[in-house]
This record gives structure tokens, C-alpha cells and sequence, in this order.
């Protein structure tokens, strides 16, 4: 597995203009998302599709909300309509396998942004965040802020997606080396900021005393700020996210969330489409290895004013 360095590739990306209109690039490149709902999903969906008709292509932007049934009619879809790549934010780490196989055998290269599945040897390329590294990063600086001891809650991710448990098991690798570290309570809230809510105010109900929260995402992490402010008991509450989203990140202005953890999903995006018009160019990878890990960022209230468009962290 290959690990890039953030700031590295967004300089690079940045600073090399694509040259668009080749003979070579003709064609259609589908882009099958999560939800556009959550910015961090349109983000991806808006750079891939920018980054394709910048090298010459015809690009479409669609979205399965996580529903595999949906996901295989949008890859059957691209199929028909003769794409010449794939690039698949898949929506369930087995589910998605099938149809990732499927645009394969149809001779059309598929690249998997965000999310990995639990197969090897179909996508040509699977580009995530370095999930494991970001979820140290965020628990190192929420334990710095919460201290040795604290009764807190951790809001889970969809578990059908890897990151999720790889995120949990990041956080508890490092919280658990502080025994007076309690954790009262643990929801699953699906990447969701109306779940991260409405299961916020059960909490509340059911502990007298909540010192943190520390969250899968943003959006999780919101929905349950917005309950802690209505109920009275956002003061003093440490609450750390994931992803980067211009709402965590005016929250983190705010002082409302302590910090987020940026996903470069706008890196990693248009790094995605480069390599698949590498592939459609040249019949070979550009990366020979298919997994691709994407390191985070952590912003807080001393480097907020770097967050200069979604998702990207200015030097």
C-alpha cells in the first residue's frame, strides 16, 4: 500500500496546469458518489467532475446513498452509455465487489475513491484517506484538550463502510492507554447529522455527566453539538470530528468543536481522474500499487484561518 503526503500533492496539484482537449481525451468518465447532501461527498463528486472536463472529457456526477440495489443501476448505466473509466465512491465494502467486478469485465477501468472494498485485483486504483492516521492524529489532540480523565460518548460511522471501525479502532487504540477515560456511551449514527442529533438527546437523557464527544465525522459531530446546545450543555463539552467540512471547520472558528480532521478528499479526487486518464491513455496504471493511502490534517482553532476552499489546508 502506497502512502502520499497531503500537503505534497496539493502542491502538486496546484501548481502543474492539466492540458485539456487531446486527441486522446475523448470519452465519458462516470462518477457514481455517496450523497451530495454531505459537502464531503459533493466535494469528491464536484472535483472529479471539474478534473475530467479540464483533460477534455465529457464527465456525469451521480449518487447511490449508499444503496448497493441503486449503485449496480447507475454501474449498469455507465456501462451502457460506453464510459470510458469509472471513478466509484463505493457504498458497501462487500456489497459493492459485484459491480465493481461487473464494469471490469465490461473492459472499463473503475478507480475507488474514499472508501475501499474487501477485494483486491478489480479497481485499478483505490484511493482513501489514511483513515488509521487520521483517527491518531484526532484522538492524540482530543485527549490533549479533554485530559487524562473524562466521561465522554463516540458517535460511530455507517458499518458498512471500513472507515467507520477503522476510525473506532484508532480512536480506542490511543484512548485506552487512559483508564480514567470512561466512555459512557457509543452510537452508531450512520455519517449523519439528523441521527448524530436525535441519538445526542437520548444520551443526554441517560448521562448526567458528559465531559466529550468524539465522533466518526463532521456531520455526526454537529448533529450533536446542536443537541448539547439545546439542551443547556454544550459549555465545557470537548467535541472532536472527522472530514474537514466548511460546517466543522466554521464550528472550529466558532470554538464549538475543538478541532476536525481533514480528509483530502479534494486531493485525492482529481488524483483519481489523472490516473484513469493515464490508464485510458496508456492500457497500464500510472500507480502500480491499487491501494493508495492519503494522509490527514488536523485543523484547529491556531491554523483555522488556512482552510482556504472545501476540504483544503493551505501551508
Amino acid at each position: 500500500m502506497i502512502k502520499f503526503t497531503t500537503r505534497t500533492l496539493l502542491a502538486a496539484a496546484t501548481a502543474l496546469p492539466l492540458m485539456a482537449g487531446s486527441a486522446w481525451a475523448d470519452g465519458l468518465i462516470s462518477i457514481i458518489v455517496n450523497d451530495p447532501a454531505n459537502p464531503y461527498w459533493f466535494t469528491e463528486g464536484e472535483v472529479a467532475k471539474a478534473t475530467a472536463e479540464e483533460l477534455g472529457y465529457e464527465a456525469t456526477v451521480s449518487a447511490h446513498t449508499g444503496d448497493t440495489n441503486l449503485e449496480s443501476n447507475l454501474i449498469d448505466a455507465a456501462i451502457t452509455n460506453g464510459a470510458a473509466a469509472i471513478i466509484l465512491d463505493p457504498a458497501n465494502a462487500d456489497g459493492s465487489v459485484g459491480v465493481v467486478r461487473k464494469a471490469t469485465e465490461a473492459g472499463i477501468p473503475v478507480f475507488l475513491v474514499n472508501a475501499e472494498i474487501n477485494e483486491s485485483g478489480l479497481a485499478i486504483g483505490q484511493l482513501v484517506s489514511n483513515n488509521a492516521q487520521g483517527a491518531a492524529l484526532g484522538a492524540i489532540a482530543w485527549q490533549e484538550v479533554v485530559g487524562d480523565a473524562a466521561s465522554y460518548v463516540e458517535f460511530f460511522g455507517n458499518p458498512s463502510d471500513n472507515n467507520a471501525a477503522t476510525r473506532s479502532n484508532g480512536y480506542n487504540t490511543v484512548l485506552s492507554q487512559y483508564p480514567d477515560l470512561v466512555k459512557v456511551a457509543e452510537e452508531v449514527a450512520n455519517w449523519d447529522r439528523t441521527q448524530g442529533y436525535t441519538k445526542m438527546q437520548s444520551i443526554i437523557q441517560a448521562n448526567p455527566v458528559i465531559d466529550a464527544v468524539i465522533s466518526g465525522n463532521d456531520e455526526m459531530a454537529l448533529g450533536a453539538i446542536a443537541a448539547l446546545k439545546e439542551a443547556g450543555r454544550l459549555d465545557g463539552v470537548v467535541v472532536g470530528g472527522f472530514d474537514g467540512s466548511p460546517d466543522a471547520v466554521a464550528s472550529v472558528a466558532a470554538g464549538e468543536m475543538a478541532y476536525t480532521v481533514l480528509q483530502p478528499v479534494a486531493v485525492f479526487a482529481r488524483e483519481a481522474v489523472i490516473q484513469a486518464d493515464h490508464y485510458i491513455k496508456n492500457g497500464e496504471a500510472m500507480v502500480a500499487t491499487e491501494k493508495q493511502l492519503f494522509d490527514c490534517l488536523l485543523i484547529t482553532a491556531d491554523n483555522v484561518a488556512n482552510y482556504t476552499a472545501p476540504f483544503t489546508l493551505s501551508n
